[in-house]
Order: structure tokens, then sequence, then C-alpha cells
């Protein structure tokens, strides 16, 4: 039976690039997320930079994870889709700087309380927005993923 759903979770991550960006994308916010409360919350530091901060700082997670796990684009011009990613993440830094801005500062100004937990939550919305407008860059012109035929033994152990 376990190796079975081993086997089940393993063909699941192999088939679907989509799974394999969202847990990618899932450490890499998490990063994002956790300076982000670091810098502004412990730290004291304005919402807006301390949002540009953590963004930077999730770059390698995240590039690093894409590259290599989810579109599997090994020793593939590695340079250029650097220089490529970092230009699709700076649009994207881009548009969770204004989105944060207009979030925080308009959309939930007086519907949460709470400053810090407004935002956390406009953080976790936004980074939803962005992370699917950076799926489909990433995936269509960056990396530009090719489904490979896998074949798996479920007899392993």
């Amino acid at each position: 039976m376990l190796v079975k759903l081993k086997g089940l979770i393993f063909e699941i991550l192999e088939k679907y690039v989509a799974v394999r960006f969202i847990i990618s994308g899932g450490t890499s916010a998490f990063v994002d997320l956790l300076l982000l409360y670091i810098l502004n919350a412990v730290f004291g530091l304005h919402y807006l930079p301390s949002a540009i901060l953590a963004f930077i700082g999730a770059f390698g997670v995240s590039f690093t994870l894409h590259k290599f796990w989810t579109f599997r684009s090994h020793g593939e011009r590695a340079h250029k889709q650097a220089i490529m990613y970092l230009g699709t993440s700076l649009f994207g830094l881009f548009l969770n700087t204004v989105l944060m801005y207009l979030f925080v500062d308009f959309i939930f100004e007086n519907l949460i309380s709470s400053h810090k937990l407004n935002v956390m939550i406009s953080q976790v919305i936004v980074g939803a927005i962005v992370a699917f407008v950076s799926f489909f860059l990433s995936h269509k012109f960056v990396f530009k993923y090719k489904k490979e035929k896998i074949n798996i033994n479920y007899n392993e152990s």
C-alpha cells in the first residue's frame, strides 16, 4: 500500500508541471512571507520596502527550484534563463508592489483592524495573483517547458 502511494505521488510529481510549480512556488512564497514578517513586524521596516526585500530574497530559491525541478531545464542556457527570469521576476515585483499598495491602503484599509494582519493577508492574495502570471511567463517563455514521457516502476521499494 505504501509503495503504491509513493508511486502515485511520484507519478503526479513527474507528470504534472503545475503541481511541481505549486510546490516550488509555495516554498519560495514561504521564504517571501517569512522575510516580509521578519522585516515588517519584527524590525518595523515599512511594508513596501519589506515586501520588495522579501521578494528579492525569495528570487534565488524560486529560480533554482523552477529551473532544475519544476521545468527540468538542466544545463540549458542558464545565464540567459536567469536574465529572462530576472526580467519576469522584476515584472512580478512591480505587480506585487502595486497590488500590495492597492490592497493594504485601499481595499483592506478599513476592513481589517490590525495593520500587520492586513499586510500578511494582502501578500497571500497578491502572491497568488503574481504566481499565476509568473507560471504563464516561465512556462511559455523563460524555460519553454516540454512535456517528457516518463517510465515509472511501481515495484521499487
